[in-house]
C-alpha cells in the first residue's frame, strides 16, 4: 500500500492495480466505498504526485512513505511492537474474512496475493474472482466501519472439524 501510484488507481472502476514483484503477477485490488471516499479526499493534497502516500521526507513526492512512518504512527496510536505490526492487519484481515464474515478461503488468498491452489493442484490458479472479492472488501470496509461506530463485536466462529 505504502508505494501504491496515483497512475494506477481506478476510481471510476473502483480498483487498484499493481505489479506484485515478489511474483512478478499484475493484481487488482478491489476498493470499498469508504476507500475511494478516502482516495478522493486524500487527491489534492498528493494527487498532483507519483504516490499516494509519499514520502513527508522528499521534495515533490518522488518517494513513497518508508515503513518506518507506519511503524512511528502505530506506536503513536498507542501499538506496542509486541500488540500490532503493520503486517499484522493483513493477518487479522484474513482471520476475520474467514472465520467472523465466512468469506471463501479463495477469495481471501487472492485478494492478499498469495498462490492459490486449484483443485488439480496447480500452485498459480489464474482466476481473479473480482465481482466476489469486490463484495468481500465492501463487507470488510463496512464490518471495520461498524466496529468504529461502537457495534456489538461479534465472537470468532468456530469451524466445525
Amino acid at each position: 500500500m505504502r508505494h501504491a501510484e496515483w497512475a494506477h488507481i481506478d476510481l471510476d472502476a473502483k480498483e487498484w492495480h499493481y505489479l506484485v514483484t515478489k511474483t512478478n503477477t499484475q493484481h487488482i485490488v478491489p476498493l470499498s466505498r469508504q476507500a475511494i471516499e478516502i482516495l478522493t479526499s486524500l487527491h489534492p493534497l498528493t494527487g498532483n504526485g507519483r504516490f499516494v502516500f509519499p514520502s513527508a521526507r522528499t521534495p515533490n513526492g518522488s518517494r513513497a512513505m518508508s515503513d518506518v512512518a507506519l511503524l512511528a504512527a502505530l506506536r503513536r496510536m498507542g501499538f506496542d511492537k509486541s500488540e500490532m505490526t503493520v503486517h499484522g492487519f493483513r493477518a487479522m484481515a484474513r482471520t476475520i474474512l474467514d472465520e467472523v464474515l465466512g468469506f471463501r478461503v479463495d477469495f481471501i488468498e487472492h485478494q492478499l496475493a498469495h498462490s492459490v491452489r486449484d483443485p488439480n493442484g496447480r500452485a498459480y490458479n489464474r482466476t481473479a474472482h473480482l465481482p466476489e472479492r469486490h463484495k468481500m472488501m465492501q463487507s470488510w470496509a463496512d464490518y471495520l466501519d461498524g466496529l468504529k461506530n461502537g457495534a456489538a463485536i461479534l465472537p470468532f466462529m468456530q469451524k466445525v472439524r
